[in-house]
């Protein structure tokens, strides 16, 4: 797992590659907000609420994907919390 992981989200650029919802796969867009739960991204069609549970994705074009699953707490706990290696 990257460093980016325990960066704060905010005001970088998400691309969901993988989730369970089909429809969900290849949005794109600038991190507005991050809750326990969800992420809130601006994409070109407008803002979009994402369920961290159900996606996979990367931030600012980097080869490392983030499992939404992994990353359901505070953005504020997560910065500090110490993550498993793969």
């Amino acid at each position: 797992m990257s460093d980016s992981i325990h960066l704060p989200f905010l005001a970088r650029n998400l691309t969901v590659v993988a989730s369970s919802d089909p429809s969900l796969v290849g949005i794109s867009g600038q991190v507005l907000e991050e809750t326990r739960r969800t992420i809130i991204v601006q994409s070109e069609t407008g803002e979009k609420t994402l369920a961290k549970t159900v996606i996979q994705f990367t931030l600012d074009s980097e080869k490392d994907v983030i499992d939404g699953a992994a990353v359901t707490q505070r953005p504020e706990n997560r910065v500090n919390r110490k993550y498993r290696r793969n």
